[in-house]
């Protein structure tokens, strides 16, 4: 079997605003299992930024260790990348971010990566609001070392060798809200339609943009009894709302009654078109989103779309106040201000 994808392509292949196709935007054959719902979300990720038109060059693709982790290489093969070691991710991003604030940084994670080893780092960078995109590929288990049951595995849920998890879940999108996290979303891995705009709206947001995306393990968590197959995900979805993506340069033209739809307006001028689903839904209420999952949780129903986001958030480069060059351009000139200057700051510190 090859894994070397053909490079020919189809003379008129729908091409993007800088002229790039489909497949500019994918990267290598996935050696994942067939069904794997990390292929479905790798391949969202390549259309949002496909259908974003952004440069592969200007994206940097960062991971730490599992299945999940593996995904980078399967999207945009012409963007940076940087597999770190398992659960270590969230810090290889904030350096690569202080350094270097002109590339669009794009963490992926799997919930045994991020809810167990990598707890701690998810903490902090989280509630550092650090300008990335941060995707878990939630499957309940870890699926690299044969299918024992992770922390994001429900209370009661059963594996695949018939034993039931009896411990509380660690649940990933409330853990972002306590921290502060100023986009927070949920979707799952067969729902392309709300995924690839919810992608597109988290690279637009500046701040963390925290998406939890259940995704089946079809080799060791598809099984009867599971809460993470795809039968149980589409059973119990429950949608907040539809979600739309309407970018800066395309006309905004509402039309709604009250209370059916709402548009956020996003930093850089683009919007978010929610049509509302559920009842009273508000994404800028971090307090009624704990009340909606608490109860989404009592009932056994996954709420999915965008949970919360916060339009006035500062990310972390606004808090420190730094420097808004690449800190590898920087040169003998811009580092050293003269003697004048520095016993100044000296002074200050007296």
């Amino acid at each position: 079997m090859s894994y070397i994808k053909p490079k020919f392509h189809h003379p008129q292949s729908p091409q993007n605003d800088l002229g790039y196709i489909k497949s500019d935007y994918e990267g290598a054959i996935s050696t994942l299992c067939a069904g794997c719902g990390h292929d479905s979300i790798s391949s969202a990720i390549a259309q949002a930024c496909f259908e974003m038109a952004i440069e592969p060059h200007k994206l940097a693709k960062l991971s730490g260790i599992g299945c999940s982790s593996k995904t980078p290489a399967y999207f945009l093969s012409n963007s940076h990348g940087f597999n770190s070691v398992h659960g270590r991710m969230p810090s290889i991003a904030t350096g690569a971010n202080l350094a270097n604030r002109d590339l669009i940084y794009f963490g992926v994670s799997g919930d045994g990566d991020t809810a167990s080893i990598g707890m701690g780092q998810f903490v902090h960078v989280a509630r550092r609001n650090l300008n990335m995109v941060y995707i878990v590929m939630n499957n309940g288990c870890y699926g690299l070392t044969k299918g024992q049951d992770s922390a994001t595995a429900d209370v009661g849920s059963v594996s695949k060798a018939g034993s039931k998890n009896m411990f509380q879940t660690v649940d990933l999108v409330s853990m972002a809200l306590e921290l502060g996290a100023s986009f927070v979303a949920r979707s799952f891995s067969g729902d392309k339609a709300q995924l690839i705009p919810l992608i597109k709206a988290a690279i637009s947001h500046p701040g963390f943009a925290f998406i939890d995306v259940i995704s089946p393990c079809v080799t060791f968590n598809n099984n009867v009894g599971s809460t993470k197959t795809y039968d149980y995900v589409r059973e119990h979805v429950k949608y907040t709302s539809t979600v739309d993506f309407v970018p800066e340069a395309e006309e905004i033209t509402v039309e709604y009654a009250e209370g059916e739809s709402k548009a956020v307006k996003l930093h850089d001028g683009s919007y978010l078109q929610l049509q509302k689903l559920a009842p009273d839904w508000n994404p800028q209420d971090r307090f009624a989103v704990y009340e909606k999952l608490h109860r989404a949780k009592q009932t056994g129903e996954i709420l999915t779309g965008l949970l919360y986001i916060d339009t006035e958030s500062q990310d972390l480069h606004q808090l420190l106040n730094t420097i808004k060059q690449p800190l590898n351009t920087l040169n003998e000139k811009d580092l050293y201000l003269g003697n004048e200057v520095l016993e100044r700051i000296n002074a200050g510190f007296r």
